[in-house]
């Protein structure tokens, strides 16, 4: 076989697997609607959620990746029906902003402001914006957007920083404020994505998802999901925290000795 077979016998596989996988959330999400139909009125509102997996590998090849929840209700959602809200959170985590002033036409650091225990990862996902969900009190409570995102600051408290902290968050693709809505398919079936940069922290996320009705949160279900360091990154992360002035000396030396190199390249050139 030449390589341009074993090229197409490798893309079909592929193709075979995605499609198996697909069609197996499918099938479970189907049978996770199936007690629907048995539902009695004025029952406790059900709703089963799960992840495509409850781990994400993290190594120096990762460039991103997605978060998908999937899962179904027994009732309608959309229109004059349920809504569905997923939220997803990472570990806590601790930031300094700074403001860079101009002196004598250099910029320095200036005034700054740290937060501590801010989400690390933050991303929200609904069938429809939750501003049209809840009153504003009751979104207030649950904390369902950036705006309402609490931010313990300490040092100058101007308001400014906390708007910087949002913007660089959500530049970075760490903080994300419903980018896409729900699908739903057949009435009952629904699925997010949430999208994962290559920058996510390691630690233990937790994902909430939401059943609303009538403007209030009837049933709700927590999952948990893994993201950890793998391979070399694993290696290297173990050397930086276990071994931080090892990690810098190789730094360093790795760095000299890529001008060195570099200077004798450009000096034969």
């Amino acid at each position: 076989m030449g390589p341009a077979e074993r090229a197409g016998a490798a893309l079909r596989d592929r193709a075979r697997t995605v499609s198996a996988r697909a069609a197996l959330l499918l099938l479970a999400a189907l049978l996770l609607a199936a007690p629907a139909a048995l539902a009695q009125p004025g029952a406790t509102p059900s709703l089963s959620a799960e992840l495509s997996t409850r781990r994400i590998e993290v190594s120096t090849a990762f460039t991103g990746g997605e978060i998908l929840v999937f899962g179904a209700t027994d009732r309608l959602i959309g229109g004059a029906g349920d809504e569905i809200v997923v939220l997803a959170t990472g570990p806590r985590t601790s930031l300094v902003v700074r403001q860079k002033i101009e002196v004598l036409g250099f910029w320095i650091n200036g005034p700054s402001a740290r937060f501590n225990g801010i989400p690390s990862y933050w991303a929200l996902a609904s069938t429809r914006p939750v501003e049209l969900m809840f009153a504003p009190l009751a979104r207030s409570e649950l904390r369902l957007g950036l705006d309402l995102l609490p931010l313990p600051q300490i040092g100058d408290p101007g308001p400014q920083f906390r708007r910087a902290l949002r913007e660089l968050k959500q530049r970075q693709g760490l903080w994300v404020d419903q980018l896409r809505p729900i699908e739903v398919s057949g009435g009952r079936l629904f699925h997010a994505r949430l999208p994962v940069p290559s920058t996510v922290a390691t630690g233990t996320y937790r994902v909430e998802v939401m059943l609303v009705r009538d403007g209030r949160v009837v049933a709700r279900q927590d999952l948990a999901l893994d993201v950890e360091r793998v391979g070399s990154a694993a290696r290297i992360a173990d050397v930086a925290q276990g071994l931080p002035v090892l990690y810098a000396l190789a730094c360093i030396l790795l760095a000299a000795f890529a001008g060195w190199l570099g200077s004798v390249l450009f000096r034969r050139g």
